[in-house]
C-alpha cells in the first residue's frame, strides 16, 4: 500500500492511496493562497489599482509586458487574472484513478482540475450536503473570477522569477499554477458525483468491504458542539492505518474566545457610527456568525442594525442550510422534522434583520442599503468578489472595521495591495476543526496501528514557533509516518487475503482430502477472472475450435478422454520469479525493442519496463508482475504469453 501526497497544504488535502490494484483519491483540495500575489479584481475599473507604478527590470535585455507587475508599498503584485495551485499531476496519472472520496465541501474545490480533460473515468463519492455546499463554493468562485475579466494575461514574469522583488521571488513553482476552470467544467465534474448517506458503507470494487484491513481518513473534523453532526468515533477505532489531515489552521486561539472578540469589535464599531465588513465564504462558520452576532446586537440595543449577506449563491445557501438535515447535530435535526428552521437566520430573514443579495448591483440592494451596518461577503482573500468594493469604499475611514474570521489567508497579505489604509482591522480566526490537543486525545482513543500525518504537524506552526504543544505527540508505542508534498510513502499494510467467488460447477467437482486431523484440502484448476478487484474462478472450458477438434477425435477413437479432461492433463502451472533477461530477449525476437528499464523501489528485483512505442508499462516485483497497456487486449495477451515462457513451470 502506498500514499501519494499531491498537496502541500494540510488544510486543503489531496492524497492518493494505492490499494489492491486500485487508486483511491482522498479529497481534492485546492490551494488558493497563490491569489494573494495578484492585484484585486474590482467590479468596476479602479483608478487606484490602475495608477499603481509598474515594476521594470533593471536588466535592459528583459522586457515585461506593460503593467504586468505593479508595486504597492514595497510589494510586487501580478496584474492578471489570478491563478491557483491544483494538486500535483506529475507523480500520478489522473486517468488511472478509480475512486475519489470527498470528506467535506471545502476539500472538493480542485475536482474539475482532476476529472475534466484528463481522461478520468472513475467514480466520485460524496454526501448530499458535501455535494450541494461544494457546488455553492465552486459556482461562487467561478462567478467572482468571470465577473471581472482581465484584458491581458501575465506570462513572462515566471521566466524571471529570481529577479523579481518580494514576495514574488519566493513563491513556490509558479509554472504549476493554473487559471480557474469554467462553470461548464464545474457542472460536468459535479455530474460525476455519486451521492452517499452519512455512515453509509461503500463497496469500492470489492476492495474495502471484503478485507480485514481497516484504513481510516480523518480530515476537516471537529469535536466541538456546533451545528454539524459529531464524528462517529466507533467506526474509526482500532484502524490498521489512520491518515489525518485538515487540523485547525489557527491552533493558538480558542474559537469561542474569537467569537466573543468579534461581537465586541462589531458593537464598538457600531457605537462609533461605523460599519463592519466580514469577508466570508457562502456557508459553514458564517451560519454561526449570524446566530451569535444577532443575539449580541439584540443584547446591546442594536437590534435595528441591518446585516447584509452578499454572494452569488446567498439565497441557495440559506435555503439549503435549513433542509439538509443529514449534516446537522441532533438538536438542529429535530427542528427540521418538526418542522422548524434549525438556524435563526430564517427568522432573521423574515424579520428583515438579515438581507441577502447576489451582488451589490442586484435589484433592490441600493434601496435597502443603509449605514451603519454589518456586511458579510466574499472573497476572504480580498482579491475578487464584492468584498473588493467595500474595502475600497470604507478603507480610508477609521470609523469602519474589517474583521477577518477565515484562517485560510494571512490578513496582512490580503490587505497589502490596498495600502495605505485607515480602516480598523481585526483578526479573529474562527476555526472549528480539530486542534492539536483534541487530535492527540482522539488518536489515543482510536488506538490506530499506524498514524500517517503531514510533516507540518510534527513542528510548531510558524505563527507560534515556541508553542511546542502545538504538534502531534510522538507516542513510543505508536508508529507515526510523516510526509510532505510530492512524496510517495510506503504504508505498512499488507494484503492479508481476498475473497474469490467459486463457480457452482467447480464447487461440485471438488474432492477434499484430509491431510491431518481437522485440515482438508483440494486441488483446483480453473480460469481466474479479475475485474474491478472482484475475483471469479470459472471452470477451464475449451475454446469452440478445441471442442470441435476433440469431438472429431472422439468420434474416431472413443477410448480417448473427454476434451476438458484431456486439456487438464496437458496444463502447466507457472511459478517462481521472472527471468527478466530472457523476457527482454523474447520481446526483441517478437520485434519489440524500444524498451526502457528502470529500477524502482528499494530492491534490485523491482523493475519497470517502459515500451514507449506501444505506450505500455510492465512492473516487475518479487511478488507480482503487472502489464498496463491501455486496453490493447491483443498486445496484453501477447505479452502475457511471452512472460509465461520466462518463468518455471510444472
Amino acid at each position: 500500500m502506498k500514499l501519494y501526497a499531491l498537496s502541500g497544504d494540510p488544510a486543503k488535502p489531496c492524497y492518493v492511496v494505492s490499494f489492491k490494484d486500485l487508486l483511491i483519491m482522498l479529497d481534492c483540495g485546492l490551494s488558493v493562497n497563490s491569489v494573494l500575489n495578484f492585484l484585486p479584481l474590482p467590479l468596476v475599473q479602479s483608478a487606484r489599482f490602475h495608477s499603481l507604478p509598474n515594476w521594470n527590470c533593471r536588466d535592459p535585455d528583459i522586457q515585461l509586458d506593460d503593467g504586468e507587475i505593479k508595486e504597492c508599498c514595497g510589494c510586487a503584485f501580478i496584474n492578471s487574472a489570478p491563478e491557483f495551485v491544483p494538486p500535483l499531476d506529475k507523480i500520478i496519472n489522473f486517468s488511472e484513478i478509480d475512486v475519489i472520496l470527498i470528506s467535506n465541501y471545502t476539500n472538493m474545490m480542485a475536482l474539475p482540475f482532476i476529472t475534466e480533460g484528463t481522461g478520468f473515468s472513475g467514480t466520485v463519492y460524496a454526501t448530499e450536503p458535501t455535494l450541494q455546499i461544494g457546488r455553492f463554493f465552486l459556482e461562487e468562485l467561478v462567478e467572482y473570477i468571470e465577473a471581472s475579466p482581465k484584458e491581458n494575461t501575465a506570462r513572462m514574469w515566471k521566466d524571471i522569477q529570481h529577479l523579481l522583488p518580494q514576495p514574488l521571488n519566493d513563491v513556490f513553482k509558479p509554472k504549476n499554477w493554473r487559471h480557474l476552470f469554467s462553470l461548464d467544467a464545474v457542472n460536468k465534474s459535479l455530474a460525476r458525483v455519486q451521492m452517499t448517506g452519512y455512515d453509509q458503507k461503500l463497496d469500492i470494487f470489492g476492495a474495502l468491504q471484503v478485507t480485514p484491513e481497516k484504513i481510516s481518513y480523518i480530515s476537516g473534523s471537529s469535536t466541538l458542539t456546533t451545528h454539524p453532526r459529531p464524528i462517529n468515533q466507533a467506526a474509526l477505532k482500532y484502524s490498521d492505518v489512520i491518515i489525518m489531515a485538515g487540523l485547525t489552521q489557527a491552533p493558538h486561539v480558542n474559537p469561542d474566545g474569537m467569537l466573543g472578540e468579534l461581537c465586541m469589535n462589531v458593537v464598538m464599531t457600531l457605537r462609533n457610527g461605523g460599519s463592519v465588513l466580514i469577508p466570508c465564504y457562502p456557508s459553514g462558520v458564517v451560519y454561526d456568525l449570524f446566530e451569535c452576532l444577532s443575539s449580541s446586537l439584540d443584547n446591546q440595543g442594536f437590534s435595528q442594525i441591518p446585516m447584509f449577506f452578499i454572494s452569488p449563491v446567498a439565497d441557495s445557501s440559506l435555503a439549503y442550510s435549513n433542509i439538509l438535515a443529514e449534516w446537522l447535530s441532533t438538536s438542529k435535526q429535530n427542528k427540521v422534522y418538526i418542522p422548524d428552521e434549525p438556524f435563526p437566520h430564517a427568522n432573521l430573514v423574515k424579520n428583515a434583520k438579515l438581507k441577502h443579495f447576489k451582488h451589490i448591483y442586484s435589484e433592490g440592494f441600493s434601496t435597502e442599503f443603509r449605514q451603519p451596518c454589518v456586511v458579510f461577503c466574499g472573497h476572504p482573500s480580498l482579491r475578487f468578489g464584492d468584498a473588493v468594493h467595500f474595502v475600497e469604499l470604507w478603507g480610508s475611514n477609521p470609523q469602519h472595521t474589517i474583521i477577518f474570521t477565515e484562517p485560510d489567508f494571512p490578513y496582512l497579505q490580503a490587505l497589502a495591495p490596498y495600502q495605505p489604509l485607515a480602516i480598523k482591522t481585526v483578526y479573529c480566526p474562527i476555526e472549528t476543526s480539530l486542534n492539536f490537543q483534541q487530535a492527540n486525545k482522539l488518536i489515543k482513543e482510536l488506538k490506530p496501528g499506524v498514524l500517517v500525518i503531514p510533516e507540518n504537524y510534527t513542528q510548531p506552526p510558524p505563527i507560534a514557533p515556541h508553542k511546542l504543544d502545538l504538534v502531534i505527540d510522538q507516542l513510543p508505542d505508536k508508529m507515526i509516518i510523516k510526509f510532505k508534498r510530492g512524496e510517495v510513502i510506503k504504508l505498512p499494510l499488507k494484503r492479508k487475503r481476498s475473497r474469490i467467488y467459486l463457480d457452482p460447477q467447480m464447487a461440485r467437482s471438488l474432492v477434499p482430502h484430509e491431510i491431518q486431523p481437522g485440515v482438508t484440502i483440494s486441488t483446483l484448476t480453473g480460469v481466474l477472472h479479475v475485474k474491478d478487484n472482484i475475483h471469479d474462478l470459472h471452470p477451464l472450458e475449451p475454446t469452440p475450435e478445441e471442442l470441435a477438434e476433440e469431438q472429431q477425435k472422439l468420434s474416431k477413437k472413443p477410448h480417448l478422454q473427454p476434451p476438458v479432461q484431456n486439456r487438464l492433463r496437458n496444463i502447466k502451472y507457472e511459478w517462481g520469479t521472472l527471468d527478466v533477461n530472457l523476457f527482454l530477449k523474447k520481446l526483441a525476437q517478437d520485434g519489440i525493442t524500444d524498451i526502457k528499464v528502470e529500477q524502482t523501489g528499494g530492491g534490485a528485483d523491482e523493475l519497470t519496463l517502459h515500451l514507449a512505442s506501444e505506450d505500455t508499462v510492465i512492473k516487475v516485483s518479487e511478488k507480482a508482475t503487472s502489464i498496463v497497456c491501455g486496453g490493447k487486449q491483443s498486445l496484453r495477451l501477447k505479452l502475457r504469453d511471452l512472460l509465461l515462457q520466462c518463468v518455471q513451470n510444472f
